[in-house]
């Protein structure tokens, strides 16, 4: 593994002896369990457990209750008091010492609550064991404890599991690399790779590290970062990227990217960010947990006011304060939110969508528009064919094949584009010989004895030729839209046209057409001309486009529609797009794979793929929804559950036990868990 990676704290978890606490590899979604071992916690409750099963057998309560007694021996009468005294110090320690930090933080919060709940519950009953009128509550107390750490185990757990695409990210490099030297090879380790040096990749190894084929051909297994699932061809002058799985093919790569920079780290980065960020629900939870903390402290002590100045029993006064501090401990408010930006960063990040900022996800349920950079967003960004004009007599295909054949060995991307237009197509290309380029205006090639000429208008006016009648309306039709045209002569006689333009991504249409459904207004931003915006625009059915932009221009047009009162999404490539990228309320960032490490957005899409801002935004809808659902559940319940704790029931003979307070908590814990645990089925 590269121990490079390690010391950025994106380490394999080997480095990690305790991964489910949020350790080196990302901040914690929940600070209280900075330090904790999931492990240590388990066995800590094992512990108790086997502690509690004698107190509550030996506890009167207890006794009375179920109407049996317990076998007596010599000091049976302090098995409730040794044993509970024990699970006071050895289990209320892990609540006890949050309940420290809480209070030097100025924060008391949950680990506040359930201390004073466990050592109100605990110096009562020494009390009571030395000489105090009443009955002890060591039972309670002790299945208190019990049930808490049950319930914080669990979260951990869950919170652990939202964070293991971490930990399986890191997985993915391999320990060892096969470097070249002077045409040998030699096993190293990933960490020794520098820039610059040149390994084998064998077929079914995994990519040591980023970099650029020079020699030999394969299709690489992508999938796990940029979520394709059909292998990448990979051939000469391609990227390869650290993690991924060679195919059936032998590479010879040059590594451009190690540790740190390489594509892998910078996903781990980023997802470890966005789970550790904070946001506006964020926020709202923590001030939700301040305020139901107050109110349970408050609501404990007129409790037990109340009722020790009752006629009944003091200790009935002690339990009911436990009762009502238990019950409203913000246990399920804590969880409710990071565990949902826990499962949502990691579930996106599954998808090929990078969240750097919550906030950024978080807006994106809102949108009203959402602004396209044309050219590598919407567009490829290179040259293709988008239409073949032939007068009357030849055939479409046959033309597109004479001109790739006296294409094929120039250089040029319109010749490029022709050629690979009909490589796709699978047309048989004749031969072509006596290639010559003619500066400015085409090339000429003898075909089959035939002397065959392509080039542009230029070439057109050198050999005194005019567009033929059959094919005059179309291509005047893609001079108007901005397309580049070329021509096919064959013995002084035009044959054919054909146009090339920036070509559109097959889903783009779609990704438009589903943001319509949406509601969202698409708008596009480009530098092209007019006519080349509205071709494209028409093309995929967007009606508000903006042409002629430069690109220190486009940030004014975004400021333009937010000062509007429009929520404005930018998807762009991050370079110079990034001054709109930052300010939009959304920012969102084309990665193309390797680059994921663009500072201008606040979601970074791993695929070039328009298709992935639906995707977004319906992740943004359904995280915001369960948000909001576990916030509602965490906080609503205790509307019901304070005052039955507080014993409003009492004259109808309804007495909650402080136990089962313990067990109401944590199952309303473990209902935010599941319903948090949902979101991994939505289908992006």
């Amino acid at each position: 593994m590269d121990r490079s990676l390690h010391s950025s704290g994106m380490a394999h978890e080997e480095n990690d002896q305790h991964p489910d606490h949020g350790g080196p590899e990302m901040q914690p979604a929940r600070e209280k369990h900075a330090g904790h071992d999931i492990n240590v916690l388990w066995q800590r409750f094992r512990v108790v457990l086997f502690l509690t099963i004698p107190v509550v057998v030996y506890s009167p309560g207890i006794e009375r209750l179920l109407g049996y007694t317990a076998p007596r021996f010599p000091g049976s009468g302090y098995i409730p008091f040794i044993f509970g005294t024990i699970i006071f110090f050895y289990g209320g320690l892990f609540f006890l010492k949050g309940a420290v930090g809480e209070l030097r933080d100025r924060l008391p919060g949950m680990m506040t609550l359930i201390s004073m709940a466990i050592t109100v519950a605990f110096v009562y009953s020494l009390a009571v064991t030395f000489g105090l009128q009443g009955e002890p509550l060591y039972w309670e107390l002790a299945t208190l404890i019990l049930i808490m750490l049950l319930g914080h185990w669990m979260e951990m757990r869950a919170v652990s599991s939202a964070r293991g695409a971490l930990r399986e990210l890191a997985k993915l490099m391999p320990d060892e690399a096969e470097r070249i030297i002077d045409g040998d090879t030699e096993i190293v380790p990933v960490s020794d790779l520098q820039a610059g040096d040149m390994v084998l990749i064998r077929p079914g190894a995994k990519v040591p590290a980023d970099g650029a084929v020079i020699d030999g051909e394969s299709g690489v297994n992508e999938s796990m970062i940029t979520g394709e699932s059909r292998p990448a061809t990979k051939s000469p002058g391609g990227q390869v990227i650290a993690g991924t799985v060679n195919g059936d093919g032998s590479l010879r790569v040059k590594v451009t990217k190690t540790g740190e920079d390489t594509a892998l780290a910078g996903i781990m980065k980023l997802v470890a960010e966005a789970q550790s960020s904070r946001s506006p629900a964020q926020n709202l939870a923590d001030r939700a947990a301040l305020w139901l903390t107050v109110i349970a402290i408050v609501a404990g002590a007129v409790t037990f006011v109340y009722w020790f100045l009752s006629p009944l029993a003091k200790a009935f006064a002690f339990e009911r304060a436990v009762t009502v501090l238990v019950i409203a401990c913000p246990h399920a408010l804590g969880l409710a939110i990071p565990l949902v930006i826990a499962i949502s960063t990691t579930l996106a990040a599954r998808n090929g969508l990078l969240v750097r900022d919550r906030l950024a996800l978080e807006t994106a349920r809102k949108l009203d528009v959402v602004v396209f950079d044309k050219t590598g967003t919407l567009t490829r960004g290179e040259p293709g064919v988008v239409g073949v004009f032939t007068v009357s007599g030849v055939d479409g295909d046959a033309a597109l094949a004479e001109m790739a054949a006296a294409e094929s060995d120039s250089e040029h991307a319109l010749a490029r584009a022709v050629v690979q237009e009909a490589q796709q197509r699978g047309l048989a290309l004749p031969r072509a010989h006596d290639f010559k380029a003619l500066p400015g205006r085409g090339i000429e090639a003898v075909i089959d004895g035939r002397t065959v000429n392509v080039g542009g208008p230029r070439l057109l006016e050198a050999l005194g030729l005019a567009v033929p009648a059959d094919i005059e309306s179309p291509v005047d039709r893609a001079g108007t839209a901005g397309q580049t045209l070329i021509y096919l002569i064959e013995d002084g006689r035009v044959k054919a046209a054909t146009a090339l333009a920036d070509v559109i991504r097959p889903e783009s249409k779609e990704a438009v057409a589903e943001l319509k459904e949406m509601g969202v207004v698409v708008a596009m931003l480009t530098g092209d001309s007019e006519d080349v915006a509205r071709w494209v625009a028409q093309e995929l059915g967007i009606t508000e486009f903006y042409a002629n932009v430069l690109p220190q221009d486009k940030e004014k047009k975004i400021l333009e529609m937010r000062q509007n009162g429009r929520r404005v999404a930018m998807v762009g490539d991050g370079v110079n797009d990034a001054p709109a990228l930052v300010s939009a309320d959304v920012g969102i960032a084309i990665g193309a794979g390797t680059d994921v490490a663009v500072e201008a957005g606040g979601i970074v899409l791993v695929r070039n793929d328009p298709r992935d801002i639906p995707r977004i935004i319906r992740l943004s809808k359904a995280s915001y929804g369960k948000m909001i659902q576990n916030l509602l559940w965490a906080t609503g319940y205790n509307v019901i559950a304070i005052p039955l704790a507080a014993g409003v029931l009492y004259d109808a003979g309804i007495v909650l036990p402080p136990a089962v307070a313990a067990i109401f908590m944590s199952t309303s814990t473990v209902i935010v868990a599941l319903n948090a645990q949902l979101l991994r089925r939505l289908r992006l």
